[in-house]
């Protein structure tokens, strides 16, 4: 959902563990069915599947049925282990004592890769591979993937390419959702003529402004550039950066579009930017962030989806096409057990995405789940936008050293929040978010 950070603080302790002590876990017999791709249909009494995630309360009540549901099909017994945020350390002291879990969901695709390239992983093309390459598209592949070798399948995603609105504010100014950035500049100026806010920004977290930039810097440097930068393969004095940046202030440097004013807008947090909108009474007609919006507009405003409250994907910017900025948990092999492979083989299926999803509060990345499965019309729109991207890229900030792209006071964070104070100073701004990218960077 929002920025898992915790674990990111214990990349770098959790990577000399892994390098230490590899992974364990004694070999079992293979699927013979494993390379087809299909999902085992006999039944395995007796056996157990150890399965390891962040999850608890409702996240861990809904993937339980998804494991019941396992179990029903293969007869395969589980047990779940929630490690809370502390995945990291979690994992790095079972792997220490050599007994890591079958199987581990993970938040973010760092963590895979630090897993994977400390011989800590199973890799899964023979496992899961034909599944992957039928049911998702090639960048979740490529986000599961470490020097050529497939780890993990992609269960749970996030859409963070969405805007949300008041439509009673778009119906009063006679606007209609925008699909450009230049269309979106045009609502703006509607409503702000009409004499409604525009713009509630939550600022006061330094996470929902990298969210804007990585959105912007997408469309406007493309795929390519946004997997160098995400690297670190082009500074952040590179043009491309500064195109980015002036495009965010068609919107930043307009104090009189943000609720709040600038001062306002960099004192909101997410969810008061969010009832700032949908609240009464409102003072600003629409807010952008991830699909998990549409949570907090349910619990903390008395607006309802989609009577009070809808989205629209996030502007298209010149020839960018549908492209979505995103999240997700994947999961992976930790052991070499059969039960485990049957595992990873079912969350890789449609059948395993389509009992979670109708339970609410979840997005499959899996392309061939049926969306009627969704439990209403904003969850289903949401999944399509991501499910039908032309492009799909990871939250940029959370491929950073966490020093960089996820404490809050420093970094990107900081940084960003300094440029919404003065949206002009684009050249200085980028100079220091290349000298802080570079110091993380050496650690």
């Amino acid at each position: 959902m929002r920025k898992r950070l915790h674990w990111l603080t214990l990349v770098a302790g959790l990577s000399l563990v892994l390098a230490a002590c590899g992974a364990s876990g004694k070999s079992s017999t293979t699927d013979k069915n494993a390379s087809s791709g299909s999902t085992t249909t006999a039944k395995a009494s007796g056996q157990t599947v150890e399965v390891a995630a962040v999850w608890s309360g409702d996240e861990q009540a809904a993937f339980q049925k998804v494991l019941d549901a396992f179990t029903a099909k293969t007869g395969i017994k589980t047990s779940f282990s929630s490690t809370g945020d502390d995945i990291a350390t979690v994992l790095g002291t079972r792997l220490q004592g050599g007994q890591p879990p079958d199987v581990a969901v993970l938040p973010q695709p760092g963590l895979l890769n630090d897993l994977a390239k400390a011989g800590s992983l199973k890799p899964i093309d023979d496992v899961a591979g034909s599944l992957v390459d039928q049911h998702y598209s090639k960048d979740w592949r490529n986000l599961g993937t470490v020097d050529g070798k497939l780890y993990g399948v992609w269960f749970k995603a996030a859409n963070k390419s969405t805007f949300w609105y008041r439509k009673a504010s778009f119906k009063d100014a006679g606007v209609q959702p925008p699909t450009t950035w230049k269309d979106l500049q045009t609502v703006a100026s509607t409503l702000s003529d009409a004499g409604t806010t525009p713009f509630s920004l939550g600022g006061a977290n330094g996470w929902t402004l990298t969210d804007w930039f990585e959105n912007v810097y997408l469309r406007t440097a493309g795929p390519d550039k946004y997997d160098q930068l995400a690297k670190h393969q082009i500074p952040w004095t590179d043009p491309s950066v500064k195109t980015a940046l002036t495009t965010l202030s068609d919107v930043f440097g307009k104090p009189k579009w943000l609720a709040g004013g600038t001062e306002g807008a960099l004192a909101n947090d997410m969810p008061k930017s969010v009832t700032t909108v949908f609240s009464e009474p409102s003072k600003a007609a629409m807010v952008y962030e991830g699909d998990f919006v549409a949570s907090t507009i349910t619990k903390e405003t008395p607006a309802k989806l989609g009577t009070d409250a809808d989205f629209f994907p996030f502007p298209e910017i010149g020839s960018s096409g549908k492209s979505v900025v995103g999240g997700g948990d994947v999961a992976v092999l930790m052991k070499d057990t059969d039960p485990g492979k049957q595992l990873v083989k079912f969350l890789a299926t449609p059948e395993a995405a389509e009992v979670w999803a109708k339970q609410g509060g979840y997005t499959s990345p899996n392309k061939d789940l049926d969306t009627k499965a969704y439990p209403d019309d904003i969850t289903r729109r949401s999944a399509e936008q991501l499910t039908s991207a032309t492009v799909f890229r990871f939250d940029l900030s959370d491929l950073q050293p966490a020093a960089f792209g996820g404490t809050d006071g420093q970094g990107m964070w900081k940084l960003l929040q300094d440029f919404l104070r003065n949206p002009a100073n684009v050249d200085s701004i980028q100079q220091q978010l290349e000298a802080a990218a570079t110091a993380a960077y050496k650690k």
